[in-house]
């Protein structure tokens, strides 16, 4: 019997019962806990936290590159001041150990503490850090909302699904059981931005494209094993343009979300369920793929 990888599923904040606290993820849990080998055994160990109370640094992503995880799944839930420059250092240094990494994000400025962890955080785009070198996409996508400023890619409404396509050849973590690619993720009315940096061992993978304006904008960059400047052996990793394609609200409107959300809900997942298998079989194809199978 094989180890079973070790996963944290951690937040940016600490827990608020009014916010994104890692227990709005928990199909995502149950869904990771469910995985087995052919011999019935769990393949993952799955943690879930909420960022330390307080304002100093996180007890574990600060270290996080002498604990026992094999990787980090962080979701990006704070206004930008979500993780110190000890945490960012921490995590780093994970990768740079060979840990792998998931980070996600969502619109605006939503998250951008990720800005300073190293490698992975430059492939995520911003309003005010780090903005997307592309100009001509550094405005509003969606013109009806005018509290959130760009980025904000309209993918649909949440509690639909949005068609996504794959980019170059077919990634295994876009691909079904069969072989046939996935076409299907939860959909979000404020996608964040993401790119491919230059001079890193990344691609962009999948895009979705605006109802809005009909314009293609991407929805995963993966990082794959490569040596950084310094020699050290980086561990894979994953940037996503938005944590709705994993939360629970996005999965199943029935599970409710923050009083903050406002926009009505479509229907569409709960109307066709079967369309989630895609995201399902994304997650596997990641916790898989991350621990390096």
């Amino acid at each position: 019997m094989a180890k079973a990888a070790k996963i944290l599923l951690q937040t940016t904040i600490p827990y608020t019962e009014d916010d994104w606290h890692i227990g709005r993820f928990s199909l995502l849990r149950e869904h990771l806990d469910s995985l087995t080998d052919p011999d019935g055994d769990k393949l993952y160990d799955v943690v879930t936290r909420n960022r330390d109370a307080g304002d100093g640094n996180d007890a574990v992503l600060s270290t996080l590159d002498i604990s026992a995880f094999d990787e980090l799944w962080l979701f990006a839930v704070d206004t930008g001041s979500g993780l110190t420059s000890s945490d960012c250092e921490g995590i780093t240094r994970f990768r740079q150990r060979g840990g792998a990494i998931f980070a996600t994000r969502d619109h605006f400025d939503l998250g951008s503490s990720l800005c300073t962890i190293g490698g992975v955080g430059a492939a995520h785009y911003f309003n005010s850090k780090n903005r997307d070198p592309d100009t001509s996409r550094n405005q509003r996508d969606d013109d009806r909302n005018l509290d959130i400023d760009f980025p904000n890619y309209h993918s649909g409404s949440n509690g639909d699904y949005q068609t996504i396509s794959a980019v170059g050849a077919v990634h295994e973590l876009l691909k079904r059981p069969d072989g046939s690619a996935i076409e299907h993720f939860p959909a979000h009315p404020h996608e964040g931005s993401v790119g491919a940096p230059v001079e890193a061992s990344a691609r962009v993978i999948a895009t979705g494209t605006s109802k809005i304006t009909g314009r293609e904008f991407n929805l995963l960059v993966a990082f794959d094993r490569g040596t950084d400047i310094h020699g050290n052996n980086c561990g894979r990793a994953v940037a996503a343009s938005s944590f709705h394609h994993l939360v629970d609200y996005n999965w199943d409107i029935r599970m409710g979300c923050p009083t903050f959300l406002t926009e009505s809900p479509g229907s569409g997942i709960h109307l066709e369920p079967h369309k989630l298998d895609d995201i399902k079989h994304y997650v596997a194809n990641l916790a898989r793929w991350l621990s390096g199978n």
